[in-house]
């Protein structure tokens, strides 16, 4: 039985959002060492230049910055190594098929912990375009707008 409960957000990419369109999401679990998840405990880590990739039937997190624990000995980890991610056999199948298209790409949404376990969030995603980035911006300025307009219309007729 776990002692934790729950789920608790270490670090999240908000970038990967704005640069990519999200087609799906995974959830899927991280192999570690014993410092980068004291490391990871303590709320430190950064998904920034992170990236994901397939190679021989397994996916690997690569570029995911995990800082050294500062209480660690010398058998402490890298900082930037290559991470194995455990993911079922049809989910790699699915993922590997979707990045063979072309454009798509894998990108780490976020690091957390579900019940105690750490686990990585992956996105298959499509790069955007920067008139794309100029479209999303303006929608939401668009919808932002709308939403205040309403809510003035709202105050004025009470």
């Amino acid at each position: 039985m776990p002692r934790e409960k729950g789920e608790k957000t270490v670090a999240t990419n908000r970038r990967a959002r704005f640069d990519y369109l999200i087609d799906d999401t995974y959830e899927a679990g991280i192999v570690l060492s014993g410092t980068e998840v004291k490391a990871l405990r303590q709320g430190r880590a950064s998904l920034v230049d992170g990236y994901a990739y397939v190679d021989a039937g397994e996916i690997w997190l690569d570029a995911v910055h995990i800082p050294e624990y500062t209480e660690g000995t010398w058998n402490n980890h890298s900082p930037r190594r290559k991470r194995k991610l455990l993911l079922h056999k049809e989910q790699i199948i699915k993922i590997s098929h979707k990045t063979k298209e072309g454009g798509y790409t894998l990108v780490p949404l976020k690091i957390y912990f579900s019940d105690g376990r750490a686990k990585v969030e992956l996105a298959v995603a499509k790069g955007k375009r920067e008139y794309d980035k100029r479209q999303t911006l303006r929608e939401r300025t668009d919808r932002r707008e709308a939403d205040r307009a309403m809510a003035a219309r709202k105050n004025l007729g009470d």
